[in-house]
């Protein structure tokens, strides 16, 4: 017997995991971003004369090749967007939550265009939120 999950092509699965697990995506883009940001910081400023960065700058760069050069460049870029990722995602979480508190029908049905809108950035479970919203407010659409 196979499995529904083993039926789907692997990119479906994999989008449908990005969307699952946004938060935790966005939050480890951003930490890798500021780890690598760091080691970079620990090669070319003062800091690599710590034990710490003497250590981990011994691993990185070697005679035959220099990470921390690589690091540079890949660090700012990776946290600029981790920080994209974080900062859509908590906006987007937090103004959901906000559109979500009502207990008004009419200002609910002046807000779906806007939570629609917000579910797309949101996971798979705040779409259940929203369809719970719309039962409990009796709302046919």
């Amino acid at each position: 017997m196979s499995t529904a999950a083993a039926e789907l092509p692997l990119s479906r699965r994999f989008r449908f995991g990005l969307r699952k697990y946004r938060a935790w995506v966005a939050d480890a883009v951003l930490a890798i971003g500021l780890f690598l940001t760091a080691l970079a910081l620990g090669y070319f400023t003062p800091l690599a004369s710590t034990q710490l960065f003497t250590a981990i700058n011994n691993v990185t760069a070697t005679p035959t090749a220099n990470y921390n050069l690589l690091f540079v460049v890949l660090g700012p870029i990776i946290t600029i967007a981790g920080a994209y990722l974080v900062g859509s995602y908590y906006t987007a979480r937090r103004k959901f939550d906000h559109l979500m508190r009502t207990k008004s029908k009419a200002e609910f049905l002046r807000n779906i265009p806007e939570i629609e809108d917000l579910l797309w950035e949101l996971t798979p479970k705040d779409e259940v939120l929203y369809e719970q919203k719309k039962v409990e407010l009796r709302v046919r659409r």
